[in-house]
């Protein structure tokens, strides 16, 4: 008897996949960030607003989701919380 051959699908963004960001991107929602922003901090795995110190301006403009809106709340709450980017 032939073993049938298992194939994975590729991942599709459903309710189990939206349930992972719901569980980390706590802090990010709590400064009003729209969700493709959260998701985008949450995949770069910066969890919270002092993580954002391992990356620099650059490197957070670039990530998939990051508008200007996102980046301008992310840098009110840095300044208030004396928090910099990496140069």
């Amino acid at each position: 008897m032939a073993k049938k051959r298992e194939t994975k699908s590729p991942p599709i963004r459903g309710e189990s996949d939206l349930e992972k960001y719901d569980l980390l991107d706590g802090e990010w929602r709590k400064i009003g960030l729209a969700a493709p922003a959260r998701r985008a901090l949450v995949d770069a795995k910066l969890l919270r607003v002092s993580d954002l110190r391992k990356i620099s301006l650059a490197e957070l403009t670039g990530l998939h989701g990051m508008g200007k809106s996102a980046i301008a709340r992310i840098q009110t709450i840095m300044d208030a919380k004396k928090i910099r980017f990496r140069p």
